[in-house]
């Protein structure tokens, strides 16, 4: 399951982050996760809580934020949701040329939420 991955790439990441803190701790990690990611969040979210024993972010909660996919026609300008497996041929003129997925793929860490902070510091990382 590659969400085990994911989720130790996402402690790696918030764990070096609270190193250059002096050890803070985070309570809550929030992720962009597209539709075609290819992510179960369900599965994302078991892999967490099992990785974060021992680290900075044992006990963080995991939020998700989905992101639907979106595709788009280059030659008319169409937007449309592709579905799953993503259907990039334009609805509208039919052309498969120039079309292009503009969301939906996102994997991101867009806030940690620390010990003692009152609200969300945004920290944009790619994963």
């Amino acid at each position: 399951m590659h969400e085990m991955s994911i989720a130790l790439a996402i402690v790696d990441q918030v764990t070096a982050s609270a190193e250059a803190r002096t050890g803070d701790t985070a309570q809550r990690v929030r992720l962009r996760v597209g539709e075609l990611a290819g992510v179960v969040p369900d599965a994302l979210r078991f892999g967490f809580d099992l990785v974060c024993e021992g680290t900075p972010l044992a006990g963080a909660e995991l939020e998700i934020d989905q992101v639907a996919a979106l595709a788009e026609c280059g030659p008319c300008g169409t937007g449309w949701a592709p579905g799953m497996p993503p259907d990039l041929v334009c609805p509208t003129c039919g052309s498969g040329a120039g079309t292009q997925l503009v969301a939906g793929r996102e994997l991101q860490i867009t806030a940690v939420h620390w010990a003692g902070e009152p609200a969300l510091a945004t920290e944009a990382e790619e994963l």
